[in-house]
């Protein structure tokens, strides 16, 4: 019945909008901001009371589920065709084209050969499907890793009253409570607001909160945006202060996040991290290599050999040996595992590159309260203005706690919990007074004002926030129950015991009143001025017991932490010198506003406490820091730390934390400990160190071979390996290489942060891949002239021919075999700086598997796959010059390791 008369409204009001994206969508936000609350209750068929679990069901049949469409994933099969969608794959397939043409299409009858084609065509499935696995595994692992942490709101239902439920399961209709920390789940027409001040940079960009009122007032002007009607707030947009109640106007894509949403490309974040930044530089260095070899081998080839053709063709291996193709299936392995270790130590991964980011952070900037101290601040003193215990201190700030309307932090419990344990008749207080109007605190006054009536007509404004805010807008005093004017030296002696409970570590708030403040709704931050001051309130927040151990252990592998907090300056010094942090140096936000970005990135670098910082000055400083070169970390779990989160490379934050906080973070612990924190650094470092391996040894092999091959296509009179050949063997060689995620990492190779460097790829490739080079060499001299003519029985100016091709298949055999043989263990001596197979082991199951891979490239010359490539089997005396070819190249790349890690202070 509820279906067919909605049904029956949306036939008889056309710009009512469908659960699809269209330009009708805004033209029914701004019909919802222009009605009143209850006219768009009776239009939805919803009540305030909240929806019924039948209507809630027929609601979300209608108008669809608040998922933005850019948000689902892939069916199986796009995610299959993904895996393949790679330019080193496409390479491939242009070879095996080219190959089918010259091979079947315009071969002779009896000469016609699909062998080649076939071969890719494996090739390019196993990697693909190698991919595709890998992938699957990775993404499924994080998606029920995310499912721990699932971001909720709170809705008001009828059968249940107001309740928790995951914000995907809002429908339009329901009527939802926000607070502070909040993310708007859904696109809303507010119902009844107080002090409501949300965050709307994910739609407009602007990073200055904007107020939000209950009604509209008035039309909006012509060509208004509709973000800038008071009555609506928007999904995607968090609520930094005061409190709401809203009815769900629109949901999924069709709200005015989902339809900006549609327009704009799938993925990526706006900011390209330190471990992005670096694949984007090693990529490009790659890219640049290739330009440069293809043409070069094409030339020789072509000029040295006259086919053309075949020429192009081995350019085209070369460029696919030169590059690591089986990089994304390492890097995605590497990442799951990482992924799957951290999940150990109870962290959520959200962004599976944030493994490598964390490994790479060298600062880590956190929040003070519940980072470093213990998350329980208890009440210790509430003082009058002479310093004196005054039980009446502590009944008003219990009074502005109690009916504050926002989320309850740390300070407010502390407040209730400690009235309630000295005076349990202040509980008569919360009867006594209703809350007539409120000015929520935000991070630029930093304090928060109720006003309460008490049913006669009298109102009471009280306020409470930090000491020096509270003095600028108090004109008196309370002393001994009179009201005096509030005298320098009042004020002076306030201010000094507070420098010294605050240097003893303890945070000090002022609580002031204001008697007949302005009447509801008119309340204004203008009204906070000549308050009377009654007195302070000094809370503890010792630092946690194992802080000092987790900064030292941060400080021994090479990350510096910085406080950045809002707290004051003495307490946040206090607090960080217990710890370990030095604290000689503070910068407070009012000295960090008038600094420019090049003074402040100097300032940065120096000083470890940031006090009194307001959310856009905390983004500010990581800014500052990652412009300084450095990696940054943010830690933080509350609406303040959202901003920085974003601003860095890598942002973490807890379980427990607001919504805003938890969806700006890419690792979440689901326990507040640093130390957590630093085993999760070591394991992002013993990814990304197993990835760097990877990268560096096959590169530097393959540049190597690149060598081998332009001398061999200058000075031989045939190829030293077919195209399909070299890339077989490189195939084979990245599929042994996909062990290397779970491979050990030394432990020098974890103390200094690990990040993407394009400049160590770049001087390991031309340190190590010449020794390659150079063993190539001595062996294609003695296949040249020891080997193949003991096969042939002639050397290759005699041969006609038979005997040359079989002199060309013992050769490339020759070759094929060797290449296997020294890349592979290229693998173990490289992976250390320690004496390898010794002092360092490979995993066991990298070992086997480069081991069966040897096995089957030195079988291939002797089997019927074999004669199909073109390869001969090999004579024993081969097998005594392998011998002593692979123990000479072990002992020359140990000492190209040695200078290496000389030079440039570490191997990988």
């Amino acid at each position: 019945m509820l279906l067919a008369t909605l049904l029956a409204r949306a036939l008889a009001r056309p710009s009512r909008p469908a659960a699809t994206v269209s330009p009708a969508g805004v033209d029914w936000l701004r019909h919802a901001a222009e009605i009143s609350p209850s006219q768009l209750l009776d239009e939805l068929g919803a009540h305030e009371e909240g929806l019924s679990e039948e209507e809630v069901t027929s609601m979300r049949a209608f108008w669809g589920e608040n998922r933005l469409a850019r948000a689902e994933r892939p069916s199986l099969a796009r995610r299959a065709l993904a895996a393949f969608a790679d330019p080193f794959v496409g390479i491939l397939v242009l070879i095996a084209a080219v190959s089918v043409l010259t091979d079947w299409v315009f071969a002779r009858p009896g000469a016609r050969d699909l062998t080649t084609p076939a071969i890719i065509a494996v090739m390019v499935l196993v990697s693909g499907a190698l991919r595709f696995v890998q992938g699957e595994r990775s993404d499924n692992a994080a998606a029920a890793l995310s499912k721990m942490v699932e971001t909720t709101c709170d809705v008001r239902r009828v059968d249940v009253g107001r309740v928790e439920v995951p914000v995907n399961e809002v429908v339009v209709g329901d009527v939802v409570h926000l607070s502070s920390g909040d993310l708007v789940p859904a696109d809303l027409r507010l119902i009844s607001s107080r002090d409501l001040f949300v965050s709307q940079s994910a739609l407009t960009g602007e990073s200055e909160s904007v107020e939000k009122r209950r009604e509209l007032g008035a039309a909006a002007p012509e060509g208004a945006a509709v973000t800038d009607l008071d009555d609506l707030v928007f999904m995607g947009s968090s609520v930094i202060s005061g409190s709401a109640v809203g009815v769900v106007v629109a949901t999924g894509a069709a709200t005015l996040l989902g339809e900006t949403a549609s327009g704009l490309p799938s993925g990526g974040g706006c900011r390209a991290t330190a471990s992005e930044e670096g694949v984007a530089r090693t990529s490009r260095l790659l890219v640049a290599l290739m330009l440069v070899m293809v043409p070069t081998v094409v030339l020789v080839s072509g000029l040295t050999k006259g086919n053309w053709l075949d020429a192009l063709l081995f350019s085209l291996s070369v460029a696919v040996g030169l590059t690591p193709e089986m990089l994304p299936v390492i890097v995605t392995c590497c990442l799951g595992k990482g992924a799957v270790d951290l999940s150990r130590d109870r962290v959520i991964v959200k962004r599976l590159d944030a493994i490598s980011d964390l490994g790479a952070i060298d600062v880590l900037c956190c929040d003070k309260t519940g980072t470093l101290t213990e998350d329980r601040v208890a009440l210790e003193l509430h003082l009058d203005v002479l310093g004196r215990e005054d039980a009446e201190v502590l009944r008003a700030a219990f009074v502005n706690s109690f009916f504050g309307t926002g989320m309850k932090n740390l300070v407010d419990s502390a407040i209730l919990r400690r009235a309630l344990e000295v005076d349990p008749t202040v509980e008569e207080l919360c009867d006594r007074y209703d809350l007539v109007d409120e000015l929520p605190f935000d991070f630029e006054r930093r304090r928060l004002s109720v006003v309460v009536g008490d049913g006669s007509g009298s109102t009471l404004m009280i306020c409470k926030g930090a000491l020096e805010e509270m003095l600028s807008i108090c004109s008196h005093a309370e002393v001994d129950g009179e009201e005096v004017p509030l005298t320098r030296e009042i004020a002076a002696g306030v201010a000094e015991r507070a420098t010294e409970l605050a240097e003893r570590g303890m945070r000090v708030l002022g609580v002031a009143l204001r008697r007949e403040p302005a009447g509801v709704e008119r309340l204004t931050t203008a009204d906070e001025r000549d308050m009377t001051l009654v007195g302070c309130l000094a809370f503890l927040d010792p630092p946690k017991a194992g802080a000092a151990d987790a900064v030292e252990a941060l400080r021994a592998h090479g990350v510096e932490t910085k406080v950045l907090t809002g707290d004051s300056a003495r307490v946040a010094a206090h607090v960080c010198r217990s710890i370990g942090i030095p604290a000689d140096s503070v910068i407070e936000g009012a000295e960090l506003e008038g600094l420019d970005d090049a003074e402040l990135s100097r300032r940065a670098r120096q000083a470890s406490v940031f006090a009194k910082l307001s959310p856009s000055q905390k983004a500010r400083v990581v800014a500052a820091l990652r412009g300084d070169g450095h990696v940054v970390g943010f830690m933080g779990d509350g609406v303040n730390d959202a901003a920085a989160m974003g601003a860095s490379d890598c942002g973490i934050s807890v379980d427990s934390a607001v919504d805003v906080a938890r969806e700006a973070a890419d690792l979440i612990l689901l326990e507040k400990d640093l130390m957590v924190l630093e085993r999760g650094i070591v394991c992002g470092r013993r990814t990304l160190a197993n990835m760097t391996k990877y990268v560096k040894m096959t590169v530097s092999s393959n540049f190597g071979n690149i060598f081998s091959v332009l001398a061999a296509a200058t000075l031989l009179p045939f190829l030293p390996m077919s195209a399909v050949q070299l890339l077989l063997l490189n195939l084979v060689y990245d599929v042994t290489c996909t062990a290397l995620p779970w491979d050990g990492v030394d432990d020098e190779l974890v103390r200094a942060p690990r990040r993407w460097d394009e400049v160590s790829v770049r001087r390991f490739m031309v340190a190590m891949g010449p020794v390659s080079s150079l063993f190539d060499l001595i062996t294609f001299a003695a296949l040249f002239f020891v080997v193949c003519p003991g096969v042939t029985g002639a050397p290759w100016a005699e041969l006609d021919g038979a005997g040359r091709a079989l002199f060309v298949a013992t050769f490339q055999a020759g070759w094929l075999v060797e290449s296997m043989w020294t890349q592979t263990l290229a693998v173990h001596l490289v992976r250390t700086q320690r004496a390898p197979f010794v002092e360092s082991r490979a995993a066991t199951r990298l070992t086997a598997l480069g081991a069966v891979g040897v096995a089957l490239v030195t079988a291939l010359p002797f089997t019927p796959l074999g004669a199909a490539l073109d390869l001969a089997p090999l004579p024993p005396t081969y097998f005594v010059l392998l011998g002593v070819v692979v123990a000479l190249y072990a002992a020359a790349l140990l000492l190209a390791r040695r200078l290496f890690v000389r030079r440039g202070g570490t191997l990988l």
